[in-house]
């Protein structure tokens, strides 16, 4: 396999991501074993009555998840160990695949160089260095959201416990979207082709610094909405894929309007987050 690059490509974005979203999907049956799942954030209602409540799959279950998730109001090592693993999963699940045409472009020049009798590095050790950037990201998220729980702005389910704060978070995210870095960085993801073509090198340690760089545009595109976790709910994995579903797009798409568009809906859903908070405040004697 890893002589023919365009398969290594696709086996290494196929398995990790997948390691990925089972290991978060266990992650998230054991936060809602004694809960119902709708707790755990806006649209996981529609996991209730999925999770397995006795016999043989509350036992499985059970086994899978001994450890109590941390919610980061611990300060112990494993509590911080536990939620890095998690965000760590998370880059794997939601980042692996919209990097995967990055991937791919790099695996198809690689694989046109191995016809010609040319060595080459296989697509491994570039996707081992995009990855490292995300697993600094998972270090510096691990850290906030510890933050936000000592500071009593997540609930132990690891959703926001206000709306202001969701919507925050959310007008954030649509406003960097029409920044210039961020305008910058989309526009690399989305053309990988003459990236690889300028930088072509076939030492490993130059892949793995190509990767490092593509894994940089990404984070400098993605950031913002991956934060958008903490205002939906951290294990919300309808989120995950939903989210993953946009990046996704935003890096295919072949103009910027798509990220523009996405920046308006996320500041319409910021502004909905907090009039409704507000609304929910107001008080009763105000008229």
């Amino acid at each position: 396999m890893f002589s023919r690059p365009r398969i290594t490509a696709i086996a290494c974005v196929v398995v990790l991501a997948a390691l990925g979203w089972v290991y978060l999907a266990v992650m998230v049956a054991g936060a809602a074993r004694h809960a119902d799942a709708g707790a755990l954030g806006p649209g996981m209602a529609i996991f209730d009555g999925l999770m397995p409540r006795d016999g043989l799959g509350r036992s499985l279950l059970d086994a899978l998840c001994r450890s109590t998730f941390a919610t980061g109001e611990g300060t112990s090592l494993l509590d911080l160990v536990l939620v890095l693993v998690m965000w760590c999963a998370m880059a794997l699940a939601m980042m692996l695949p919209t990097a995967g045409s990055m991937i791919f472009t790099y695996a198809q020049i690689a694989e046109t160089a191995r016809l010609k009798g040319e060595t080459v590095v296989s697509p491994h050790v570039l996707a081992a260095g995009y990855t490292s950037v995300w697993i600094a990201f998972a270090c510096a998220a691990t850290l906030l959201q510890w933050g936000l729980a000592r500071a009593a702005l997540l609930d132990p389910a690891l959703v926001p416990v206000s709306g202001l704060f969701s919507g925050a978070v959310f007008l954030l995210a649509g406003g960097y979207q029409f920044s210039a870095l961020k305008q910058a960085c989309v526009t690399q993801c989305q053309r990988p082709l003459p990236f690889f073509f300028a930088n072509w090198t076939t030492r490993p340690a130059a892949v793995f610094r190509l990767g490092l760089r593509q894994g940089l545009y990404c984070l400098g595109c993605c950031w913002a909405m991956m934060l958008v976790m903490f205002a939906v709910g951290v294990m919300n994995v309808v989120w995950m894929a939903l989210l993953g579903v946009i990046m996704t797009t935003e890096k295919i798409a072949t103009t910027t309007r798509v990220s523009r568009a996405l920046g308006v809906i996320f500041i319409a859903i910021g502004m909905g987050f907090v009039v409704a908070s507000l609304i929910a405040h107001w008080p009763a004697h105000a008229d």
